[in-house]
């Protein structure tokens, strides 16, 4: 099973809305990011811990995800330190824009996926689901129409 470590900072940073959201409300923008992270994850068989810079403030209710927080230290350094005691660093997908970070990662064996290219990732995932819930809706709308009129 693919392990995602989510470098959080850095991907708030490559999403438009969490990004403004950050200046004024770090908590919301961390919040909003788990969101996110949820519902692209939803439907996956996958492991994820989230890293963010500085201290907890109000726990973020999941039951999914691990959520690391670095207090005093950069979550880069936590991250490395995660990848280098992994049995199987080869199961860990790296999310993170970090160039320093992602060449550890690259190093050590790992996927590695841009922030951005993670971001684009998930509006296609989010499109597909969209479009299949509108095929959803079109064949119950067909269904009701048949059952009203016949088959016919």
């Amino acid at each position: 099973m693919i392990h995602y470590i989510v470098d959080g900072n850095n991907l708030i940073g490559k999403i438009p809305d969490l990004q403004r959201l950050k200046s004024s409300n770090p908590q919301g923008s961390r919040e909003g990011l788990i969101r996110v992270l949820d519902v692209y994850f939803r439907e996956k068989k996958n492991r994820v811990s989230v890293f963010f810079d500085g201290f907890e403030k109000d726990p973020i209710a999941l039951s999914r995800f691990k959520i690391h927080y670095s207090n005093l230290h950069e979550a880069d350094s936590l991250i490395r330190k995660f990848i280098e005691h992994s049995t199987n660093p080869k199961l860990l997908c790296v999310v993170t824009s970090d160039l320093a970070l992602l060449n550890f990662a690259r190093k050590c064996s790992c996927t590695v996926i841009p922030s951005e290219e993670f971001v684009v990732q998930m509006k296609m995932a989010r499109a597909s689901d969209d479009e299949a819930m509108k095929i959803h809706d079109l064949s119950s709308e067909a269904q009701r129409f048949i059952k009203l009129f016949g088959e016919e």
